[in-house]
């Protein structure tokens, strides 16, 4: 069994099923979300993508890494599976450079349909149905690390819907600083990440 993972014509479902597993480790210990970002994914610059094929592919229905883990778990599965039968139907397979665009095309749907229920049964603290950039003029709390500028630190914002999103944040003032637990503004949105104001309420002066 070990054997047929290392073939060449099986070489990519083994290496996307290798891949699952280390995602899947990366989840475990917690660094998801410093890849994932909770970040919506769009297409770059002006390249729109039809709602259709986005939602035949359940991209939006999940957080990226787990739709990642979905998709690459379908293709290797697919992949091996398909190899298998057809070596015992006819006593030989297919070439990886054949097999790999079959089994992908085969995954895409076996994963949006993969991906609905899965999304059922997920709990949700965050939402991927607005533009990120509609948080922009909203309050943020910051919950892990310290902000400064070039720096950004991991805050709670929650959008008009009552939805919760976790964006990293920096301040947009130079020499300014926000802790955990400061609530701040967010200004405007710069790639991946916020730029904020303090709402001027965490540290007032005493007065003695």
């Amino acid at each position: 069994m070990i054997e047929s993972f290392l073939l060449p014509e099986n070489l990519p479902f083994s290496v996307a099923i290798a891949l699952m597993v280390l995602l899947g480790l990366v989840q475990i210990l917690g660094l998801g979300d410093m890849i994932d970002g909770d970040a919506e994914i769009d297409p770059p610059g002006s390249l729109t993508i039809d709602a259709g094929l986005l939602s035949l592919m359940g991209l939006r229905r999940l957080p990226f890494l787990m739709w990642a883990m979905l998709l690459l778990t379908a293709f290797g599965l697919i992949g091996l599976a398909g190899q298998q039968a057809l070596a015992a139907l006819t006593g030989h397979t297919l070439s990886a450079w054949l097999a790999g665009p079959i089994a992908a095309l085969a995954a895409i749907p076996v994963t949006g349909a993969l991906a609905r229920p899965l999304a059922a049964i997920m709990p949700r603290d965050e939402t991927t149905a607005i533009d990120l950039v509609a948080l922009v003029g909203r309050e943020a709390e910051i919950v892990i690390g310290r902000a400064a500028k070039g720096n950004p630190a991991r805050a709670r914002v929650v959008d008009h819907f009552g939805q919760t999103h976790h964006v990293m944040v920096e301040p947009d003032n130079d020499g300014q600083t926000f802790g955990e637990g400061e609530r701040v503004l967010l200004v405007r949105q710069e790639g991946e990440n916020f730029r904020a104001i303090t709402r001027g309420d965490t540290y007032l002066p005493r007065l003695d």
